[in-house]
C-alpha cells in the first residue's frame, strides 16, 4: 500500500469506524475523540490535534460536514474547503489515525456510537460542565463518562484561527 493509500484509508464512514475503533478498545488501546471543522488547517490545528494524540493509543477526529459547518451560522462563504479536501488534509496527519465525517449539527450520535476512552475539546470548552445548554458543555461528554472514559480540554495556541486567516486575506 503507497503512503497516499494509507491516508485515503484512515477516512472511513461512522460504522466502519465503529467496528475498527471497537477492536482497538477490546485490545485495551487508549481512544482518543476530538473534532471540528478544520476548514483551513493551521498551526493552532495542528498544535492541538498532535497534544490530543499524545492522550491516548489512537486519535480519531469527528469532521462536520459541509452542510454542517454551513448550520454553524460560521459565514456564507464556510467552508472554504469542502468536507472531503479537509477529510483528506486531517488524514494526512501522521499522529491522526481516524476520520469520519457527520452530518448533524454535534457529534453526538458519532460519540455514542464510538464511545472513546477520552473526548478531547479546546479549553474554550470545559470539561466539568454539565448543562448541555451552557456553551461550555463538551457534547458527548456525559456519554463518555458514563463508560469510564474521560473528558479532557486542551490549551489552545493564541492568534491562530481560520477566521483570522480569512479576514486577513480579505484585508479586514
Amino acid at each position: 500500500m503507497t503512503k497516499y493509500e494509507r491516508i485515503i484509508h484512515k477516512i472511513m464512514s461512522q460504522e466502519e469506524a465503529s467496528t475498527l475503533v471497537n477492536s482497538w478498545k477490546s485490545s485495551d488501546e487508549e481512544v482518543v475523540f476530538t473534532n471540528g471543522c478544520f476548514d483551513l488547517l493551521h498551526r493552532g490545528h495542528v498544535t492541538y490535534l498532535g497534544k490530543a494524540a499524545e492522550r491516548g493509543h489512537y486519535l480519531v477526529v469527528g469532521i462536520n460536514s459541509d452542510d454542517s459547518v454551513k448550520r454553524q451560522g460560521k459565514g456564507p462563504e464556510r467552508p472554504i474547503n469542502d468536507e472531503k479536501s479537509r477529510a483528506l488534509v486531517v488524514a494526512s496527519l501522521e499522529f491522526v489515525d481516524l476520520v469520519v465525517i457527520f452530518e448533524e449539527d454535534t457529534p453526538e450520535t458519532l460519540i455514542e456510537n464510538l464511545t472513546p476512552t477520552t473526548l478531547i475539546k479546546g479549553a474554550d470548552y470545559d470539561a466539568n460542565t454539565t448543562d448541555s445548554s451552557d456553551a461550555t458543555y463538551i457534547v458527548g461528554s456525559k456519554t463518555v463518562k458514563e463508560a469510564g472514559g474521560r473528558v479532557e480540554t486542551i490549551p489552545l495556541e493564541k492568534g491562530y484561527s481560520t477566521t483570522r486567516i480569512i479576514n486577513k486575506i480579505k484585508g479586514i
